[in-house]
């Protein structure tokens, strides 16, 4: 049986990039909220455990705690953040509010070697981390010492090497902290001993059996967009359950250019799956016409979607589950972390649930994957990679990339200027090194001069991030020559655009959507 690590939830934002550190070492390893441990405890049979943070305080009334059990079930436990004054407040320590809190970059001093730091932290040496705590450890359990501190943290890191509990006050899952991914494969592969021989085809044959054994005899109606999640899910689920699978294609007139073709010619004539192709740009457009609200945008397009996948299923005598590519990303949107996760379609379509008249359970088999991670299993299953790397694409589509009112004017535009956006990125050989690049087309128009005419034309927004996991990004540094022929090109050869600028944002840590 797989080595198994359960990592017991107590609300941080960044609770899943602890599972994406344990993953890249090869273990196995499943996230559960501290008020569910209880029910899956003794079948899940972890070798380890992992408190994450979380943003409350352990000493005010009714917080979240770890299970009592867990601390005299004889295998190793690690505390991060919350996790660790969760762990000292159980075992007879004491938590206290500071006056100086941590937030963001800080160094800690290591004061006594431990297994937790072999091979890369030394004592007296010092090493940024990140903190992220309003509160402080004022006393440590009777067994413990103190491995690390920080100038405002004095038990910035503590252990009791003979039960093997560790607890450290920082976040080693960001990549802030420097080499804190190797502090957690220290825990998860020399302390509990786990071998690290989880792969993403191993994971593949356990969704398989998990969708199976959800789906049973059922009939499953899967929205199929064409981009990387939903076609992941279409391949993987056709392998579970083959002609139980029926996709639908909304082509609701905001997508990008050929895009439809591609995920026919695709899913048809390669993999042979049940596709039913639904034209549906007059309903769309004319639903959203003279809509300026994105979040209003973004729940018309989710009922029209509902409405679409309904009539569908009705069509082929009912379905009794709806597959979506839900990851993690999205996931962080709409759970709350002492309820569990809600039920949405696809959260960054925020209509609130799928009606209780469809009557249909979700089928999310990516939820708990990055986007990386969900290529990676894309190339297991052997789509092509032009699918697989192909950028993100939000389900609103070109609706939340046109601010203000849509039209297919409009629409028509972006796509060209899209078009050419991607294709100088491409002949530059920087497509995979970005992971999401498009324009934008701004709601305000630009007097210009062209040859001997005035213009009156739209501005045209250029965007590019770099990311690993949709959690944080930041701004692609383009050369200007690369942003010199970009811009000429969509001047000369779209009309309707005089001007086009770049945007610099970035993606700082704990925001969810980039559109």
């Amino acid at each position: 049986m797989t080595d198994r690590i359960l990592i017991i939830d107590f609300g941080s934002q960044v609770t899943q990039l602890i599972a994406r550190r344990i993953r890249e070492v090869g273990v196995y390893c499943e996230i559960i909220p501290f008020n569910k441990v209880d029910e899956i405890l003794d079948d899940f049979n972890p070798k380890g455990i992992i408190l994450s943070g979380g943003p409350n305080s352990v000493y005010d009334i009714d917080t979240p705690r770890a299970p009592e059990r867990i601390f005299s079930m004889n295998i190793p436990i690690l505390g991060i953040c919350y996790g660790e004054q969760t762990m000292c407040e159980q075992m007879g320590g004491r938590v206290e509010t500071s006056d100086h809190r941590e937030f963001g970059r800080a160094f800690i001093k290591i004061k006594k070697q431990s297994p937790l730091f072999d091979g890369f932290w030394h004592v007296d040496n010092n090493y940024q981390v990140w903190m992220s705590h309003g509160d402080k450890i004022d006393a440590i359990p009777a067994g413990f010492d103190v491995i690390a501190t920080s100038d405002n943290a004095p038990f910035a890191a503590i252990a009791n090497e003979e039960k093997k509990f560790y607890a450290v006050q920082f976040h080693p899952e960001v990549v802030h902290t420097l080499d804190g991914a190797k502090l957690l494969s220290n825990f998860v592969k020399n302390i509990v001993g786990c071998k690290g021989d989880w792969t993403m085809a191993s994971f593949r044959e356990t969704e398989i059996a998990r969708i199976r054994d959800q789906v049973g005899s059922g009939q499953v109606i899967c929205g199929l967009s064409g981009g990387v999640d939903s076609s992941v899910v279409a391949v993987l689920l056709h392998e579970a359950i083959g002609d139980q699978l029926t996709c639908v294609f909304v082509d609701h007139g905001l997508m990008r250019a050929n895009e439809a073709d591609e995920v026919l010619k695709l899913f048809r004539e390669h993999y042979h799956i049940k596709l039913i192709h639904v034209d549906a740009v007059d309903l769309f457009l004319d639903k959203l016409a003279n809509i300026d609200d994105p979040e209003q945008k973004r729940k018309i397009i989710g009922g029209l979607f509902i409405d679409v996948f309904e009539s569908e299923a009705n069509k082929i005598g009912g379905a009794d589950f709806l597959a979506q590519g839900t990851l993690y990303p999205d996931v962080i949107e709409s759970v709350s972390f002492t309820g569990g996760p809600s039920v949405t379609i696809k959260s960054h379509h925020n209509v609130g649930g799928l009606p209780e008249r469809m009557n249909m359970s979700l089928v999310e088999p990516l939820r708990e994957l990055f986007k990386d991670e969900v290529r990676i299993l894309g190339r297991e299953l052997g789509l092509p990679e032009a699918f697989i790397e192909r950028h993100p694409f939000p389900g609103p589509g070109l609706a939340i990339r046109i601010p203000g009112a849509i039209t297919k004017e409009k629409c028509d535009i972006l796509r060209k200027a899209d078009v050419i956006y991607l294709d100088e990125i491409r002949k530059a050989g920087l497509y995979n090194e970005i992971w999401q690049a498009f324009t934008v087309l701004l709601p305000v128009r630009s007097v210009g001069v062209m040859g001997d005419a005035r213009t009156y034309e739209y501005v045209c927004a250029l965007r590019a991030v770099t990311s690993t996991d949709g959690m944080t990004a930041d701004y692609y540094p383009y050369e200007h020559e690369f942003l010199g022929r970009v811009c000429t090109r969509i001047i000369n050869e779209v009309r309707g655009i005089n001007r086009v600028v770049y945007d610099i944002t970035s993606k700082p840590p704990g925001t969810i959507e980039w559109e």
